[in-house]
C-alpha cells in the first residue's frame, strides 16, 4: 500500500472513532436529562424595514422539544400584521392596505451561553390572510434570546421572500422584512 492511502485509511478510522465515541456520550448525557416538550405564548412588535410597510404586530404559540439542554426544535405559528398607513398605497391602488398573515415555522434553537442565552434560525411558510392577498410566501428568521424558566425574551429578523414591497415608489419588487422583538411565557407540558 502507498503510504498516502495508508494514511487516508488511518485519519478515516480515526474519525470515524472520534464520531462513535462522541455519539455515544451524547446519548448517555441525553438519557440523563428531561426531555420533554414546553409551550410558549408570545407577543411580537417590530419595524418592516420595506415600505410600504412601517410597524410589526403579531401573536405567536411556540411548541418546543428539548433534545438536550442544549439544543431544542421548535414549531412556532401565530398571527402578524404588516401596517401601512392609507397614503402609503401601491401604485394603482387608492389607499394603503395592512397585510395580515399566519406564519408556520420549523427550527432549531442551540443554548450558546450556560443555559439561558440562544441563537435560534427558523424556517417555513407565512400565509397572506387579510385584505384580498392570498399569497404564500417562503419565510426565514434567525433571532437571539435569553430564556428562563418561564419568560422567554428575544431579538429576530424575518424576511418574507414573495410579498411585495416598493422599490423607489415603484410596486415591483419582492422580498419584505422585519425587525422585531418578542416577549413570552413558557411552561413545561
Amino acid at each position: 500500500m502507498k503510504t498516502t492511502t495508508k494514511i487516508k485509511t488511518l485519519l478515516v478510522l480515526a474519525i470515524s472513532a472520534f464520531f462513535s465515541n462522541a455519539s455515544s456520550a451524547q446519548d448517555t448525557a441525553a438519557s440523563n436529562y428531561d426531555q420533554g416538550f414546553r409551550l410558549g405564548i408570545g407577543a411580537n412588535v417590530g419595524y418592516a424595514v420595506n415600505d410600504p410597510y412601517k410597524l410589526a404586530v403579531g401573536g405567536d404559540v411556540r411548541l418546543q422539544y428539548d433534545l438536550s439542554q442544549k439544543y431544542s426544535l421548535t414549531l412556532t405559528t401565530g398571527y402578524t400584521n404588516l401596517f401601512v398607513s392609507k397614503g402609503d398605497a401601491f401604485p394603482g391602488e387608492t389607499e394603503g392596505k395592512d397585510l395580515g398573515f399566519i406564519p408556520a415555522k420549523a427550527g432549531f434553537k442551540a443554548f450558546v451561553l450556560g443555559d439561558s442565552f440562544y441563537v435560534m434560525g427558523e424556517a417555513g411558510a407565512a400565509f397572506a390572510v387579510s385584505n384580498g392577498y392570498h399569497q404564500t410566501s417562503l419565510l426565514l428568521s434567525p433571532s437571539i434570546g435569553y430564556a428562563t424558566k418561564y419568560v422567554d425574551v428575544s431579538v429576530h429578523y424575518e424576511h418574507y421572500n414573495d410579498f411585495r414591497k416598493m422599490n423607489n415608489g415603484l410596486a415591483d419588487g419582492r422580498g419584505v422584512g422585519q425587525v422585531g422583538v418578542r416577549l413570552a411565557y413558557g411552561f413545561k407540558l
